[in-house]
């Protein structure tokens, strides 16, 4: 196993739609999501896609952290879990805005509006197919983690590029922001 370079925001492989993946089980899809595994671990995220680290191919690795959860339905602790060639439904309810970092995009934080409910089908590492659906932070994740494996980027997503900065600075200035928008929530 092996720690990854991770793609920054400029990076062409970040830009393209990444290519299926053909053989689940092929053997350097094997290293690859165990290479994934513990880029993620060293870099401490919630979720890798292929593109991130120079692979362009539609396979992304995600948890859902206990610390993260809501309590809504579908939106429980979740282990590391391997996604691959997921097919996405967005549900056409409600939209929530919150704040979200990249690997890709160190240091900085937006506010992006995602659906607050989805529904996945995918491929674990094994080959099986499941479906997910998933709501509150695990819908956020799953939508951005897919969005990678579409050349989209979270700043793409913005409804306000005022509400795009660096961590300590959105951090240090929440009182602000929260006043200049009532309606956003509070940056963690």
């Amino acid at each position: 196993m092996a720690i990854l370079k991770l793609a920054r925001m400029g990076h062409p492989v970040l830009l393209g739609r990444a290519a299926p993946v053909e053989d689940v089980t092929a053997p350097e899809i094997r290293r690859l999501l165990a290479d994934m595994i513990e880029t993620l671990d060293d870099a401490g995220g919630v979720g890798l896609a292929a593109p991130q680290v120079h692979v362009p191919l539609r396979l992304f690795i995600y948890k859902v952290p206990e610390r993260r959860v809501s309590g809504a339905a579908d939106d429980a602790p979740l282990p590391l879990s391997a996604v691959i060639n997921p097919e996405l439904v967005l549900d056409d309810g409600e939209t929530i805005e919150d704040w979200e970092g990249c690997l890709s995009i160190p240091g900085m934080t937006g506010l992006v509006p995602r659906a607050a409910r989805v529904t996945m089908r995918a491929m674990n590492a094994s080959g099986t197919m499941f479906t997910r659906a998933a709501a509150g932070f695990h819908a956020r994740v799953i939508q951005h983690e897919t969005d990678h494996l579409d050349g989209i980027l979270y700043p793409a997503r913005l409804r306000d590029p005022h509400m795009f900065g660096y961590n300590e600075e959105v951090v240090r200035f929440r009182d602000d922001i929260m006043a200049s928008r009532p309606d956003v929530p509070r940056p963690r």
